[in-house]
């Protein structure tokens, strides 16, 4: 492999890394972001912020923004799949499951990652990814297992896995509309600040339809929430993830899916006093296995 090639799987490996960890912290912050305002005015003001500085930092840096009909259709499509639907189930979700129990479901985003890059790219789909995704989904089962039992049988769980197995094919197909020849016609960093600006309005309209008036929380934790979750959580990572998913391709680029929910199970139990148990031990020890085995049959 000459140089220049290695140099860029370098910097691939790198921003995977960073966007692992980023993306495992964030949802222990967005339990707080959903305690004292509507989820949904959460995601609004998290993406007003985050699609004004992806704008500037796009404008600063000289990237192409002026889009063609089809280029902003494209985008529209992104903003409501990636950054409106998946953010507003995303954000209901936490109001019923613990931080880590959602991240480590939405692992499982590498199904529908691989199952629609095949029905649509024609990327094929492995046996061994789809046991090991099979072995992952007896994990999640046993998880919930867990949760629904130490909830007293509260319904509330199966409303937020409910929510998260919806939030996870809205992704889908936001990362699935990035791998398009239309997109990667794009630069990364204007094709995420239209998609994010799409995404703003229709999380506003969403609110304002649905929930009322705007509300916000003044406490320092709630902008400091606001600020790590669209700068760092947003602006950051995702252009990173983007650039991933056009040099590894969408299955490959989901590798993240397995490290993302060790992170966040340790931060909720650390944070949320997440409590174990075997059953929870069994299905977490599940779902990590089975996301390997998932991905070690990708091509």
């Amino acid at each position: 492999m000459n140089a220049p090639a290695t140099q860029s799987q370098t910097r691939a490996f790198g921003s995977f890394v960073l966007v692992t960890l980023i993306w495992g912290s964030t949802w222990l912050v967005i339990k707080d972001q959903v305690s004292a305002v509507p989820a949904a005015w959460s995601v609004v003001w998290r993406f007003i912020l985050a699609s004004a500085a992806i704008m500037a930092l796009a404008g600063f840096r000289g990237i192409r923004l002026r889009l063609e009909r089809r280029e902003h259709l494209l985008a529209a499509a992104i903003g409501l799949f990636q950054f409106c639907v998946n953010f507003q189930l995303i954000y209901q979700a936490e109001r019923y499951l613990t931080s880590g129990l959602v991240a480590v479901m939405f692992g499982l985003m590498i199904l529908p990652n691989a199952l629609l890059a095949r029905a649509v790219l024609g990327t094929p789909v492995g046996g061994r990814f789809l046991a090991g995704s099979g072995i992952a989904l007896c994990g999640i089962a046993l998880l919930l297992l867990h949760e629904y039992r130490i909830a007293a049988l509260d319904h509330g769980v199966v409303i937020g896995g409910a929510l998260v197995a919806l939030a996870i094919l809205s992704v889908a197909v936001g990362n699935l509309l990035q791998a398009t020849s239309t997109a990667r016609s794009i630069p990364v960093l204007g094709l995420m600040a239209w998609s994010m600006v799409w995404g703003t309005g229709f999380n506003f309209a969403f609110a304002a339809a649905f929930v009322g008036a705007p509300q916000f929380d003044p406490r320092p934790a709630y902008l400091g929430g606001i600020g790590y979750l669209a700068l760092i959580g947003s602006v950051l990572t995702f252009p990173l993830y983007s650039q991933l998913i056009r040099e590894w391709g969408p299955g490959k680029a989901a590798y993240n899916a397995v490290a993302v929910p060790v992170v966040a199970m340790v931060l909720s139990t650390l944070f949320e006093g997440y409590r174990w148990s075997f059953l929870a031990e069994a299905g977490g020890l599940l779902a990590i296995v089975g996301l390997l085995i998932a991905l070690s049959g990708r091509k």
